[in-house]
């Protein structure tokens, strides 16, 4: 798929070769409930958005074979309007169930005359990781996607169709599906390259005091790339079973760019991995780099007990109230006391500076 030339690259897609990837559009003036439907046919493109009151199946075309038709809706979480909105489609009820969930694992079902397919997205947000869930329905002339809240996601295809519609058209409705599968895939990109710097950034600041909360952090990151990797490992099994040809509705002439798909997947998995393993390293360098630390310190201590205890033995014994002590009593003895007390002092840090102690 091309994607229009203000699409923007990052790392990752330039460490393996990849085209300039596409971020996700503003989505501060979209509105949180919205119908959009974008119909092609051999000559025409047609598409129309409706919010509010609009949002009614009254405005939904019935798909014809000389025609493809996208819809797609956002932010419709009741049950009732969702029902009346695809009824023209008979969607399963078990669809229907899953589409109204916000925590899906990625996969794909087939319904005889459509195929469902759950995927997730993710993003940094706050400086935390969040997904979104995303529903698919691949129809012979029809796709329906769902949405709980804008994303900025998809805009990159409604562009990329409004140029290149004919294209689409003769290539058929598995194209579309390919194109947003593509999308949904190429967005992960986005996000591992995020991953990517922040476990670059954390790795800067292993062996500096100033980040109390770095083994915290540490944990965070693990916990992330788990997260990625466990939606990453299913919705590479979905694009690998269609290239295997289990789905009729996919030609083989759409397989050639699912095999592109699938590579971006395991890509994205290796990367995973690789991120992952520094991550666990991390972890061992942070807990061992907090234990010599340990040890310098007790050795520290160490080295002061040391040091004082024969001190403590020489005070000890002259502050014993015996009469019969003559060194009390000898004019010198306090300027022999302390001297013996400093030689003692600078021969055992003689000692432990030539045992590296110091």
């Amino acid at each position: 798929m091309n994607i229009p030339p203000h699409a923007s690259s990052n790392k990752l897609a330039q460490t393996h070769s990849l085209p300039s990837l596409a971020h996700r559009s503003n989505i501060s003036g979209m509105p949180t409930q919205s119908l959009s439907i974008i119909r092609i046919t051999s000559r025409q493109l047609h598409s129309h958005s409706y919010t509010g009151a609009d949002i009614s199946n009254k405005n939904i075309p019935v798909p014809t074979k000389d025609s493809l038709t996208w819809i797609h809706l956002i932010g419709i979480t009741d049950n009732e309007q969702l029902h009346q909105l695809l009824q023209t489609f008979n969607i399963h009820e078990l669809a229907m169930e899953d589409i109204l969930s916000r925590k899906q694992r990625p996969k794909i079902e087939n319904y005889g005359h459509y195929l469902f397919v759950a995927a997730r997205v993710f993003a940094y947000k706050k400086q935390k990781l969040q997904y979104n869930q995303i529903y698919i329905i691949i129809g012979q002339n029809y796709i329906i996607t769902f949405q709980f809240e804008p994303l900025g996601l998809l805009e990159v295809i409604r562009e990329y169709i409004q140029y290149n519609y004919s294209e689409i058209y003769n290539k058929g409705i598995d194209f579309l599906a390919y194109s947003l599968l593509d999308r949904i895939v190429d967005d992960y990109f986005v996000t591992v390259d995020e991953f990517d710097n922040r476990v670059e950034g954390l790795d800067k600041q292993l062996f500096s005091n100033k980040n109390k909360n770095l083994l915290v952090s540490i944990h965070q990151l693990k916990r992330d790339a788990i997260n990625l990797r466990r939606t990453l490992s299913p919705i590479r099994d979905i694009v690998g079973r269609i290239v295997h040809n289990e789905f009729p509705l996919f030609t083989k002439d759409i397989h050639v760019y699912l095999l592109d798909v699938y590579d971006h997947t395991q890509q994205l998995m290796e990367t995973l991995d690789s991120a992952r393993d520094t991550v666990m390293g991390m972890m061992d360098v942070h807990l061992s780099y907090q234990s010599n630390h340990l040890n310098e310190q007790m050795r520290m201590l160490t080295v002061f007990t040391i040091i004082v205890m024969p001190l403590n033995v020489l005070t000890g014994i002259y502050g014993m109230n015996f009469d019969n002590m003559p060194e009390l009593h000898w004019h010198y003895s306090y300027y022999v006391v302390l001297s013996l007390m400093a030689t003692l002092i600078i021969s055992l840090l003689t000692y432990f500076y030539r045992k590296h102690w110091l």
